[in-house]
């Protein structure tokens, strides 16, 4: 199965030592360059992801990043030993700038709080709808439905995942990677390879905890409504207020905490 790697391991127990194979998963890197296939050429960083999906993780960071409004502007993408190469004629050298700008400054750890944060990722994306509903129960059986998805979880306990559900609880897409924020990338670019209105009335689960970079990808989407197995950061939460969206944490055994946006969701 791709994205999987079998490796030799020793379980020690109070029974003693076994040695055999385990299955983990994998983590590799992947170059992003984009181009306007003349003379305009960009490198986008590495990212370190689970290989599987890498069309769809390169349409969904470019997406997410303010750098394509839709797949149709990738007019060529080549993925080949690691490297991934996207064609986008008539690029916006401001959004790339931009783009570099935020990815500099988060990985040097030039933020500090919600105002920096929002000064710098300048959030766009559609208008959030205000008359979703979503019942609790609906959202407690989902959490069921993407546990029994998660196929690289269920071989190597090391893979995150994401899943865009329909409001009475049909899961419409899904991903898993070894990085959150990969996973929601995937699922953001197997929406938009597959259908251009599967964002409209629809909410995200997350496998694990969520961030502020979840957050940001989800208002860049115009998902109204975010849901995690595990807990919120502080950020996550603020910038969920602040731009109106629903989100929801430590969703499990019937119960969960609404931190924002509690008239989406009915008990």
């Amino acid at each position: 199965m791709d994205g999987l790697r079998d490796v030799p391991a020793q379980w020690l127990s109070s029974g003693g030592i076994r040695k055999g194979i385990d299955t983990v998963c994998q983590e590799s890197a992947l170059s992003i360059s984009i181009s306007d296939g003349h003379e305009l050429s960009f490198s986008l960083g590495i990212t370190m992801r689970t290989p599987g999906c890498d069309e769809e993780l390169v349409i969904g960071l470019l997406f997410s990043e303010g750098i394509i409004n839709s797949s149709d502007q990738i007019t060529e993408l080549t993925i080949h030993n690691d490297k991934a190469l996207a064609v986008i004629p008539n690029i916006n050298q401001t959004n790339i700038s931009q783009f570099l700008r935020r990815k500099s400054s988060t990985s040097s750890c030039g933020i500090c709080g919600k105002e920096s944060i929002s000064n710098l990722l300048h959030i766009h994306g559609p208008k959030l709808s205000g008359n979703i509903n979503i019942s609790s129960s609906v959202i407690n059986n989902c959490t069921d439905k993407l546990r029994k998805n998660q196929l690289l979880f269920e071989k190597s306990g090391g893979a995150h995942a994401c899943g865009l559900f329909s409001l009475s609880g049909e899961l419409l897409f899904s991903a898993e990677d070894i990085g959150r924020h990969n996973a929601m990338d995937k699922l953001v670019g197997k929406v938009l390879l597959s259908s251009k209105k599967a964002f409209l009335d629809s909410f995200i689960l997350f496998s694990g905890r969520l961030s502020f970079e979840l957050v940001h990808k989800a208002r860049r989407a115009g998902i109204p409504v975010l849901i995690a197995i595990g807990a919120p950061s502080s950020l996550a939460i603020d910038i969920a207020i602040e731009h109106g969206l629903t989100l929801v944490g430590f969703t499990k055994n019937n119960n969960m905490t609404v931190y924002s946006g509690r008239g989406r969701i009915s008990h």
